[in-house]
């Protein structure tokens, strides 16, 4: 009888999966987009609101549910000063939120999601300790007291949902790739060699990036079978004097059955003060990624959308994955040489062309575009990092953030554009 009645009941639960996908699959309402994320005070400091944003360093799209996303935060709320940052709020977690563009166009949020560290405790944005991943950077109170550091803490930018419901997360710091349960407890922690977590590797050269600009963006391939992250700008190979090639950067490739890397070259348009932040997969080989400046779209700044192909791109990972310097040319890391050298040498960058200018398109007014999702039928799903509604007003002290066409404060976003 059990033997009979476990695939009836096995039947009837994927009719019923099958049945809700195919009402959440149904054409979804994005005419009331943009909207704003629904927000609350997560805390007054020094007269200031720090709202409960962050959401839109990074985003994914629910694997099976249409209209159903999730976005993520950074580290959390935090001012420049000395030789680190301030934490506004110290045991700040960073936090996944899963919402949907329910029946009426707007955005519900279904759940929050704080990450945690392999025991179940929420972790914290805080600098990781040195040989676990460390920036070099220092955490300070809002009273100027150096804060401790968190041997699980995360500087999360981007997140991709898999399949079967959890969470790939990269940041900024190791650079780590994190796997988390769909309740956000830690499962692997994948970082670069020499880098003490895990057994899975990351080249070692990737512990090179520039702090605060580790791995921006992540995705999955459409195939499950491989994640792809963008470093977001020249990495400090072999150092920060001598990485002169400023418009390098890097895609690395992680595939999740054998755990093999592949690295290719990407290069920018703008110089060292842009970023290459979120990427989001078309097919197995084509992607989109985001190039910006940190200027607001209302004041000059860049806000593109490329398409890019690793389809006849080289890999330049070398064969040594514990080289500190990756491949070199010439006795030269990449980071050291001309486009001319590495196109002599026979090494090609991904192909790229432009799909969508934000700031020509829709008038795009953030300064932090750092989200995307692809939709399908060339429509492009995008979100800007809010910083929490603050900024640094000088030493520490945090002002609002506020939109200098508008003259509001900034809040995430979720937009719906047309690309090429």
């Amino acid at each position: 009888m059990k033997k009979i009645l476990l695939p009836v009941l096995a039947f009837m639960a994927l009719t019923a999966c099958n049945n809700d996908d195919n009402v959440n699959n149904q054409d979804i309402n994005y005419s009331k987009l943009p909207q704003e994320f629904p927000f609350a005070t997560l805390a007054t400091v020094n007269g200031v609101d720090v709202i409960n944003g962050g959401f839109g360093s990074g985003a994914t799209a629910h694997p099976t549910r249409k209209g159903e996303f999730y976005v993520i935060t950074d580290r959390g709320p935090n001012t420049a000063y000395s030789n680190g940052i301030k934490f506004l709020i110290p045991n700040f977690t960073p936090t996944i939120m899963h919402f949907k563009i329910n029946a009426d166009g707007n955005i519900e949020v279904l759940k929050y999601i704080k990450l945690k560290n392999p025991s179940g405790q929420p972790i914290t944005g805080l600098p990781n300790p040195i040989g676990m991943g460390s920036t070099g950077e220092i955490a300070y109170g809002v009273d100027g007291s150096v804060l401790p550091t968190d041997n699980y803490g995360l500087d999360s930018e981007s997140i991709v949902v898999a399949a079967d419901g959890t969470f790939w997360v990269s940041d900024e710091y190791g650079p780590h790739i994190v796997h988390y349960s769909a309740e956000g407890v830690e499962i692997e922690r994948i970082s670069p060699i020499g880098v003490n977590t895990g057994t899975r590797k990351l080249p070692a050269v990737l512990a090179k990036r520039r702090p605060n600009r580790g791995m921006e963006g992540m995705c999955m391939t459409p195939d499950g079978k491989m994640l792809v992250g963008t470093m977001q700008s020249t990495m400090y190979v072999p150092t920060k004097v001598l990485a002169t090639n400023t418009t390098l950067t890097r895609i690395v490739t992680f595939d999740l059955a054998t755990g093999q890397t592949k690295q290719y070259l990407y290069k920018q348009d703008g110089g060292a003060s842009d970023s290459v932040c979120d990427i989001t997969a078309i097919s197995n080989s084509e992607f989109l990624v985001i190039e910006r400046d940190g200027n607001f779209g209302s004041q000059g700044g860049t806000k593109k959308v490329y398409r890019i192909n690793l389809t006849g791109a080289s890999d330049v990972t070398g064969s040594d994955l514990t080289a500190v310097d990756g491949l070199k040319i010439n006795n030269k890391t990449l980071e050291q040489s001309t486009w001319d050298e590495i196109n002599t040498a026979g090494l090609k960058p991904v192909s790229k062309t432009l799909a969508v200018d934000l700031v020509s398109k829709i008038g795009y007014e953030h300064d932090k575009f750092e989200g995307i999702v692809y939709l399908g039928g060339n429509k492009l799903a995008i979100f800007n990092d809010d910083d929490f509604g603050v900024v640094d007003n000088g030493n520490g002290t945090p002002k609002a953030k506020i939109l200098p066409k508008t003259g509001k404060v900034d809040k995430g976003t979720m937009y719906v554009v047309d690309i090429q």
